[in-house]
């Protein structure tokens, strides 16, 4: 059951979509999903303008549930944001800081050991992204990763987007693939997907001018693919772009996954404003929210699973999009940065029965899972006794 998927998932899928009454205009699409024909982009701008949402998201539904019947999965982890300090200022970005500002910061290996030490006993994952720290190379990282990994062998390490491994690179005078192996070697287990913004380098110009372009980004995934390093892939969206620019991006995504089979989970996630960050982005509803999703769905049909990321759409949106095709809700996460200073207010303080219950309540079973998904448990809610409390006497 790779990846936690039924195995007959398919089938299940054609006979689901193919019993069941839809629109006309919808015809071609359950033809297609029916047969295992990937979406076009004609068929990603018709999802993207319908304002049949709800079939859209029955249809999602459907794949999500033949794919993986009803089971919605999480792992235990945390994020620890090694450095705010960062060479570059992308708009959207409200995490990064320069280096002489009066709240920029530097985690000190030693503090970061002790920082995961408290958080070493539940959780099995350590999600570690940052700035591009001007004098942090491969060295550096690499002593990081063994360190974490001699302390804490069972936790698994998954760190660095595409353009932190870009800048690592250009530091220490190698190549994507050199630096790569070197993290590798030294206890790097997954990449995240982050940075992917819009892999549309017009779009990039605006929002993140200086970073890494769009076929950049494919080639650190597809070099860490080769490396038998699994990677995450996202999608922030809400900024600048179009929906053309939206399918660009899925369907660049299910190419190189097409190519290399490396990419676990997509993480479509809406940019959070502030006054001061991207005035021009036109923000994204709770309802075009939904629409991300189960598009993402259906047009990435050889990427297995589709994250509603609690953490930037909070619990209500997550329980929601856990009925238009996201399987995953990522992690107890307990501490995080970059999401909570760009608007964030999902909460950091749950542990497995919280988000066990954001999964029932969706109507769905919890799984906990590891982070390569090749470890999956059913969660049980533990059984917490009611308090109670004696009766105060009263005077008369």
């Amino acid at each position: 059951m790779a990846a936690g998927e039924l195995a007959d998932w398919q089938q299940n899928l054609s006979h689901s979509l193919l019993s069941q009454s839809w629109p006309d205009s919808f015809a071609e699409i359950i033809e297609k999903l029916s047969k295992n024909i990937p979406l076009s982009r004609d068929d990603g701008n018709f999802l993207f303008t319908s304002k049949e949402l709800d079939v859209i998201g029955q249809i999602a539904n459907l794949v999500k549930q033949a794919r993986f019947g009803n089971h919605v999965f999480f792992n235990m982890n945390v994020h620890i944001n090694q450095t705010n300090i960062c060479t570059l200022a992308c708009k959207f970005c409200a995490f990064r800081r320069g280096r002489r500002a009066a709240d920029a910061y530097q985690m000190e290996i030693s503090e970061y050991i002790e920082d995961l030490r408290t958080y070493s006993s539940h959780v099995d994952e350590v999600h570690s992204v940052g700035g591009l720290h001007p004098d942090w190379d491969a060295e550096y990282y690499c002593e990081l990763f063994s360190q974490v990994k001699e302390e804490f062998p069972h936790i698994h390490i998954k760190a660095l987007t595409a353009v932190e491994i870009k800048h690592i690179a250009g530091l220490s005078n190698c190549s994507i693939e050199q630096v790569l192996q070197q993290l590798k070697d030294s206890g790097l287990g997954s990449l995240p997907g982050g940075g992917a913004e819009i892999l549309d380098d017009s779009v990039r110009e605006i929002i993140c001018k200086g970073k890494e372009s769009s076929e950049e980004y494919l080639e650190i995934h597809r070099t860490a693919h080769s490396l038998d390093i699994p990677t995450n892939c996202t999608m922030l969206f809400g900024t600048v772009e179009t929906n053309d620019q939206r399918i660009t991006h899925l369907l660049k995504l299910r190419e190189l996954q097409s190519e290399t089979s490396g990419f676990q989970c997509f993480v479509p996630y809406p940019f959070l404003p502030d006054d001061s960050r991207l005035p021009e982005a036109q923000l994204a509803t709770g309802t075009e929210i939904l629409r991300v999703i189960a598009v993402s769905r259906l047009m990435l049909n050889n990427i297995p699973h589709i994250k509603a990321y609690r953490m930037n759409i909070g619990d209500e949106m997550t329980e929601l999009a856990l009925q238009y095709g996201a399987d995953d809700i990522d992690g107890t996460v307990h501490k995080e940065s970059i999401m909570h200073l760009a608007g964030s207010t999902a909460p950091l303080n749950h542990d497995g029965a919280k988000l066990a219950k954001i999964v029932e309540n969706s109507g769905s079973v919890p799984i906990q899972r590891n982070t390569t998904y090749s470890s999956f448990e059913k969660y049980i809610i533990p059984n917490v006794p009611e308090r109670r409390s004696l009766r105060m006497a009263t005077g008369d």
